[in-house]
């Protein structure tokens, strides 16, 4: 059985581990389970998982068990008990199984009713610190917001939201967690392009754990339903849950709590930029009001630096790419000031709200975008200009993102070659015999510039290096090594799943040992299913 690690000794997860406080805090309804319907007046629906055929544990995180207080599982009749509880064939005592009700604005139109149509809450599991985290299961079967689905996810998008997660945690990007990832022994049918040619994909379950799944979309949808009564209790227990910080009463307790998120938000943005990351699909039901990282669909990295990059494809005017998410953040933050301008009456406190959310993001972009080349801000806010013009530079020819920060640690840029670049930089460039002479001349005065700055500022190289290689990964989780990964476990090898899940664990140290995950993406990626572009179908 799972097991609980107090203090010296391992207990069994009993009832007493369990909880459902969302649930017993908010209204909820227990109509048909599993009967696609609109749902009004609930937060909630009781939404029990469905059984699956052969439950098999594909993958465990260590790092978050550990968290949770749970001992790993051991081979055998363990693991199958554990993959039983992780894919809904069975529940333990004080799991209340429900699916939350939500809407959202998708691409920028408002979309009604969505609410958890594969996911289901288990309950809250209380940790040996005292924290409460929710336990949910992807892809557990069908829920009264369902609507055409059929409840499943597949193990290409499972793994990779498994692998996703616990990598986002470790590059220290707030995130959900994924404890587990159980296959199903069911296929599932999936047109992963919508082109009209669906195949039969191996099924899966990913264990999802965050100390609360609460989006925006939440209070969409009880703003645009006019139910003030159900939008004021969720946000009250939202705040008292949550945001203990925020004392204010009255209309400016729902204002100042509106910042606090927006504050989060504008973190958030800022991590991803630093780190590469492209979510794919912004929408205002993926945007988690804790400020995390939330709903891993058709996410990408930048691979080749490329402000425009989407990794969606059914997002043909990249709404979403990688440049656009700081936008997109602040416009899915005005769609949540309206909603939530009935409990504060009056714009204006909200405004403040968003004007926060624009200098956080402004001065935390400044302070990453600088740490990623070994500098410091001299002031609160504005843009760099040393940085912008480097970003500027690399869109002229494909460089490795990744590659081309953690090579620039390297570089001494005031000991230059007498011609070209210097050869820890070239590697990163995907034809580096073929790069221009301006551009090389242009990167060369930057270089300079950049010792310049660095003189200046009285920045030693060993604080300088130690200054990037904190902010610019070694290791991430591209695409194409998911993609590998997918397929080696399709075909039953976990053997590379669990050396890139063990190798995502340290991502800013060099790891002789899993150097074959820290190169270029390579050329038969640059347009494999995959690889390079992905849909919301999972």
């Amino acid at each position: 059985m799972l097991t609980r690690t107090r203090a010296a000794t391992a207990s069994p997860l009993t009832a007493t581990v369990f909880d459902h406080h969302f649930a017993r805090h908010l209204p909820g309804e227990a109509g048909p389970p599993r009967e696609s319907r609109q749902v009004l007046a609930a937060c909630w629906s009781s939404a029990p998982p469905t059984p699956v055929a052969a439950p098999t544990l594909l993958g465990w995180s260590d790092d978050l068990a550990q968290t949770l207080g749970l001992a790993p599982p051991d081979a055998g009749a363990d693991a199958r008990e554990v993959a039983a509880l992780l894919a809904g064939n069975r529940l333990l005592p004080g799991m209340k199984p429900i699916a939350a009700c939500y809407g959202g604005h998708q691409f920028g139109q408002w979309a009604g009713q969505l609410g958890d149509g594969r996911a289901i809450v288990l309950g809250d599991l209380v940790a040996p610190d005292g924290g409460r985290w929710e336990i949910q299961l992807k892809g557990a079967g069908l829920t009264p917001y369902s609507r055409r689905a059929d409840g499943r996810a597949v193990l290409r998008s499972s793994l990779r939201e498994f692998v996703c997660s616990e990598a986002m945690h470790h590059l220290g990007v707030p995130t959900t967690r994924a404890l587990a990832l159980v296959g199903t022994g069911e296929p599932v049918l999936r047109d992963m392009f919508y082109d009209g040619r669906p195949q039969l994909e191996p099924g899966a379950i990913v264990t999802r754990v965050a100390p609360s799944f609460v989006r925006f979309g939440n209070f969409e949808i009880f703003a645009a339903r006019g139910d003030h009564e159900r939008l004021r209790l969720l946000a009250d227990y939202v705040i008292g849950q949550h945001f203990p910080e925020i004392d204010a009463a009255g209309p400016q307790r729902y204002a100042d709590w509106f910042a606090a998120v927006a504050r989060r938000t504008a973190l958030l943005m800022a991590h991803w930029l630093r780190v590469g990351f492209v979510h794919g699909v912004m929408n205002t039901d993926n945007l988690s009001i804790l400020g995390l990282t939330i709903d891993y669909g058709p996410f990408g990295w930048l691979d080749v630096f490329d402000p425009d990059f989407t990794p969606n494809t059914t997002d043909g005017g990249g709404r979403y790419a990688y440049a656009q998410q700081p936008a997109i953040a602040q416009w899915n933050l005005l769609r949540l000031a309206e909603a939530l301008l009935p409990l504060v009456g009056s714009p204006e406190p909200l405004e403040a709200g968003l004007q926060c959310y624009g200098e956080t993001f402004e001065h935390e972009w400044r302070r990453q975008a600088l740490q990623k080349v070994g500098l410091l801000p001299a002031g609160q806010h504005g843009e760099d200009e040393l940085v912008a013009r480097l970003l500027g530079m690399l869109t002229l020819t494909e460089v490795d993102t990744t590659l081309f920060f953690r090579a620039l640690a390297e570089v001494d840029p005031g000991c230059l070659p007498d011609a070209g670049l210097p050869p820890e930089l070239t590697a990163s460039f995907y034809a580096p015999d073929a790069l221009p002479p301006a551009f090389v001349e242009h990167l060369r005065d930057w270089l300079a510039a950049y010792a310049a700055r660095l003189r200046d500022e009285g920045v030693g190289d060993a604080l300088r290096r130690e200054r990037m290689n904190a902010a610019n990964p070694w290791l991430i989780p591209r695409n194409y090594l998911l993609q590998e990964a997918i397929n080696a476990a399709a075909d039953g090898d976990l053997s590379p799943l669990r050396r890139l899940l063990a190798a995502i664990r340290d991502p800013y140290l060099a790891q002789p040992e899993y150097a074959a995950f820290a190169r270029q993406r390579p050329e038969w990626a640059r347009q494999a299913p995959g690889c390079s572009a992905l849909s919301c179908s999972s």
